[in-house]
């Protein structure tokens, strides 16, 4: 299947980051949001990061202007699928909202347009049940940054077809990615290797184990991780995390996947990390702080 044109669904964090990469090596894409300030500040974004590479020698002016050259901004979902090959939805990680948006999808896009879903846990087997084309859905799940991210899991459902799996996992590359093929389980493989991790971590913490830098130090200097398991909560969002346990917990039906009850209090005090400032660290101009202190031990 050759591929020029992409939509890509929402305009938040991952969405403007796979938006950019798609620029970048030459597609034309389509970001469509239904806040048009949101799109507006995505390609602020996509700019701002177009320009620090630009800085940095490994794109030139004119690569930039070209890219930013290849993104069309649309708020009506419809007017902006009609002509894709490809669509990348990378909306919030809420099954309802992404089920709602598979079915205006498939009945908008065009015969044969491949549905790609960046979602991190999600099955894609039930969102590919509400189209009329199952065979042609697909998990496309970028990491964060998505610019600098190298890896791209590719999530084959229960119907996917090997024509499918093999165009995207050509067109990661030619992203300039790394394709992993994997199957859909709960969590897939990265998140359900990575979420225990953190809940491990967390519960480390919420059992009065060691602190927070301490845990994060260990697991950074010791196991050669570049980000510590609470910061990296921090920077997926609590929120989301807790979202992905749940995802397994109910999946696999195992108490081992229950996020532990310190995220769950934090999520609901509103402490979901990066996005909002605070979680176990406090952010504030691009800089953080320690915050969860001994007050947070379960003793």
């Amino acid at each position: 299947m050759e591929i020029k044109n992409i939509s890509v669904i929402g305009a938040g964090t991952m969405g403007n980051g796979i938006a950019h990469v798609f620029a970048q090596t030459g597609f034309k894409v389509t970001m469509i949001d239904v806040n048009a300030a949101q799109l507006d500040k995505a390609l602020g974004t996509i700019t701002k990061n177009l320009d620090r590479q630009l800085s940095k020698g490994t794109i030139t002016e004119g690569q930039k202007n070209t890219a930013l050259g290849n993104i069309s901004l649309v708020t009506n979902l419809a007017e902006g699928v009609k002509d894709a090959q490809l669509v990348v939805e990378a909306a919030t990680e809420n099954v309802n909202l992404k089920l709602e948006i598979f079915k205006q999808i498939d009945q908008a896009a065009p015969t044969g347009c491949i549905l790609a879903t960046n979602t991190s846990s999600i099955s894609i087997t039930k969102i590919a049940a509400v189209t009329s084309r199952p065979e042609l859905v697909i998990g496309m799940h970028f990491m964060n940054p998505v610019p600098v991210m190298k890896l791209v899991e590719i999530i084959n459902g229960y119907a996917t077809s090997q024509e499918v799996t093999d165009t995207i996992v050509a067109l990661s590359k030619q992203l300039g990615k790394t394709p992993c093929a994997v199957n859909d389980y709960p969590g897939f493989i990265a998140n359900r290797i990575l979420m225990p991790m953190i809940n491990e971590a967390i519960y480390s913490l919420y059992e009065g184990v060691a602190g927070v830098e301490e845990i994060d130090t260990v697991m950074k200097l010791g196991m050669a991780h570049p980000m510590g398991p609470l910061q990296l909560a921090d920077f997926i969002g609590l929120d989301v995390c807790q979202s992905i346990l749940r995802v397994l917990h109910d999946g696999f039906g195992n108490p081992k996947y229950a996020p532990c009850p310190l995220l769950v209090n934090m999520v609901m005090a509103g402490k979901h990390g990066v996005k909002n400032g605070e979680g176990f660290y406090k952010y504030t101009a691009g800089s953080k702080e320690l915050l969860v202190s001994d007050s947070f031990k379960k003793a």
